[in-house]
């Protein structure tokens, strides 16, 4: 699929900005379970997110938590707190029958308390669009950059265990690392266990939700870690590289060898060496570049710049595309052409793996991040192309008027859902070949403007 997609469980980010200025979007975190989460596509990225509001765990007497418009008041979390406290001894037999002992679950909810804050944010997400170069600023900004090099300095011994071990260069876990916690600055400090009670008591995806509430209170029955040392985002994703707990159960690795998967500590060891495996059981190949900047020729037919198309780097070369130095790209692997700004931004050659990151995080934007991190945290030099930077990313409901204009023209999209996908890029590219345009499939305002 070219375009952006961000899969997001319903917008299930937290901002991490305490380690450096215009912190990126955290992702969602590594899930394996791909029917429940969904697949949101923009022009370039939307991350959606929920403003900022303190934690409140156990609100206070007469305590109200607000998030954009919306106010919940004590009453209403009183009563929630009555609907909770009932929902929790259904919930006692589901659990035991999956096996969780009575003991772990006293323990897990002693002081367990309906979270409003986890309400609030998963009701109230106010989509707001970025653009990829604006999200590169800050992904890869120079702080980052530089705070990867020293990760990588201060680490160096246990990350090239890690790397001979599972076989992922160091520099992309320490990539993962930078963005999903800002190397540890910013693991969240939310107590999983209520709020992940919260959200399947009395939120939007309460299946998916008791799941992941049942294998946090398996990580608890085995030893890995306590209630109180079980916090992360308000959404459930743990530790430095931001697991949730259905992932953490099945990838995470006790490296340090003491007995636990303690992915939340401010030791790294163990939540490094589990990103890594989880790359390497998706299919990571060490020596494998996830993509590099390509020059493409005069004349580029734009309709090979899908990602369903693929040929090795040698073909693309007969075809007279060329890496930065002028020559062929080494034949890493069958490789796609990407195109994430169209035809006016940075050309990719994407290898397979940018599909093994892209299971960490399905937005393209973010695998950009996560890959270009990783090679200037080693010295390799930035984007040489330059972003159409005048341009903005479409809000949502001009990706609907976009689809709805090209269908009306004859060029459906097969639909109008505000989601960027093959459909509509090919509805796009089949309208710019009708009108003399370049056919990159790029849904931007000046396309949307020549359609009205």
């Amino acid at each position: 699929m070219t375009g952006f997609k961000a899969t997001l469980i319903g917008g299930l980010m937290m901002t991490a900005g305490a380690a450096m200025a215009s912190a990126p979007v955290t992702s969602i975190r590594p899930e394996s379970r791909a029917a429940i989460v969904e697949r949101v596509t923009a022009q370039p990225v939307v991350f959606v997110v929920g403003t900022s509001v303190r934690p409140t765990i156990r609100p206070a007497r007469n305590a109200t938590v607000t998030q954009g418009a919306s106010v919940v008041t004590q009453e209403q979390i009183s009563t929630s707190n009555i609907g909770f406290q009932r929902w929790i001894d259904g919930f006692r037999q589901r659990a035991m029958a999956q096996g969780i002992t009575g003991a772990t679950l006293d323990k897990a909810f002693r002081n367990a308390r309906y979270n409003a804050d986890a309400i609030s944010r998963d009701r109230n997400q106010s989509e707001f669009t970025k653009t990829l170069w604006d999200y590169l600023d800050s992904a890869v900004s120079d702080s980052r950059i530089s705070n990867g090099k020293a990760a990588l300095r201060e680490h160096a011994a246990k990350l090239d265990r890690i790397e001979a071990k599972y076989g992922v260069e160091k520099e992309v876990v320490v990539a993962v690392w930078g963005l999903e916690s800002a190397y540890g600055a910013v693991r969240g400090k939310t107590e999983v266990i209520p709020a992940m009670a919260t959200l399947a008591y009395d939120g939007r995806r309460g299946a998916f939700f008791e799941e992941q509430l049942i294998a946090a209170l398996k990580i608890l029955q085995n030893g890995d870690t306590n209630v109180q040392g079980m916090t992360g985002s308000w959404a459930g994703a743990m530790g430095h590289t931001q697991f949730m707990p259905t992932s953490y159960l099945d990838y995470a690795q006790d490296f340090n060898g003491d007995g636990r998967r303690d992915i939340w500590s401010d030791d790294p060891t163990d939540a490094l060496a589990s990103t890594a495996n989880y790359l390497k059981r998706f299919g990571w190949v060490k020596g494998m570049p996830w993509g590099v900047e390509v020059q493409l020729p005069q004349g580029f037919d734009y309709a090979l710049a899908d990602r369903k198309i693929t040929k090795m780097p040698n073909q693309w070369g007969r075809m007279g595309v060329r890496g930065l130095d002028g020559k062929a790209v080494p034949n890493h692997g069958s490789a796609s052409i990407l195109l994430p700004a169209g035809s006016q931004g940075v050309a990719l050659m994407i290898f397979k793996n940018f599909s093994v990151i892209e299971r960490y995080n399905a937005a393209d934007a973010y695998v950009i991040g996560v890959g270009h991190l990783s090679d200037r945290i080693v010295g390799k030099r930035g984007f040489q192309a330059t972003w159409p930077r005048g341009d903005r990313a479409l809000k949502s409901a001009e990706r609907k008027e976009l689809q709805q204009r090209l269908t009306r023209a004859g060029f459906s999209t097969q639909g109008v859902d505000g989601r960027i996908g093959p459909n509509t890029i090919a509805a796009i590219r089949s309208y710019q070949k009708a009108r003399g345009l370049t056919p990159d499939g790029y849904p931007s305002l000046t396309l949307l403007q020549k359609l009205r």
